[in-house]
């Protein structure tokens, strides 16, 4: 299987490496995650494994996911994912996919949903350098003129102008894994990956 696991970003810290470096880590929560349902080329198309990850009380599923998790032998879980696989017969429904499928040294990708920063205008978005500050002067932070005259009479898709910031699917590649705890499924990442503390991430080795 493509080594593939869903986890939650704990937050960040730092770690000394051998020659006194200090480097940034980001600490993961990766796993376990339950397989909840196999997928077959034969009925649906394609190979893969449907996953949960952070179980949670019956109470709070609603009666569609309920029954869907009751097939699974009774596992509710907060967040399902999917993961393509080569071979899904491999795997058993209600299996354990836990952390110890990563080495330290593995080189992975993380995916996430960055942090929002609302409705942001050109500066903050896009960090123009605003206009003059001098005494008259009512162009500050604003994007300026965009017109674009007679010809062709219409302001270009894509021009950097306000907006929502912030909120979007990111992937950061080539993050090394540090250090590796599979007692905790805990992963140390060195450098910094997208969301906020809490998030939900996608881990998978390149």
């Amino acid at each position: 299987m493509g080594k593939k696991l869903i986890g939650k970003k704990l937050g960040m810290t730092r770690y000394f490496i051998e020659d006194g470096v200090s480097v940034p880590v980001t600490i993961i929560k990766a796993g376990p995650c339950v397989v909840i349902q196999k997928k077959s080329s034969e009925k649906d198309g394609y190979e893969a494994i449907q996953v949960g990850f952070e179980t949670q009380e019956e109470k709070r599923v609603n009666q569609p996911l309920k029954g869907h998790f009751k097939a699974a032998g009774d596992i509710f879980c907060r967040y399902l994912a999917e993961i393509r696989v080569d071979d899904a017969a491999a795997f058993e429904v209600g299996q354990e996919i836990k952390s110890d499928i990563f080495e330290i040294g593995d080189i992975v990708q993380v995916s996430g949903r960055s942090k929002g920063r609302g409705f942001a205008g050109v500066t903050k978005r896009w960090g123009f350098s605003g206009g003059r500050k001098t005494h008259g002067s009512r162009s500050h932070r604003v994007p300026g003129s965009i017109g674009m005259s007679a010809t062709p009479g219409r302001v270009f898709k894509g021009k950097k102008l306000p907006g929502r910031m912030g909120n979007q699917r990111i992937t950061i590649k080539n993050l090394e894994i540090l250090d590796l705890r599979p007692e905790q499924d805990i992963i140390a990442l060195k450098g910094s990956v997208p969301g906020s503390r809490n998030s939900l991430v996608e881990i998978v080795k390149i």
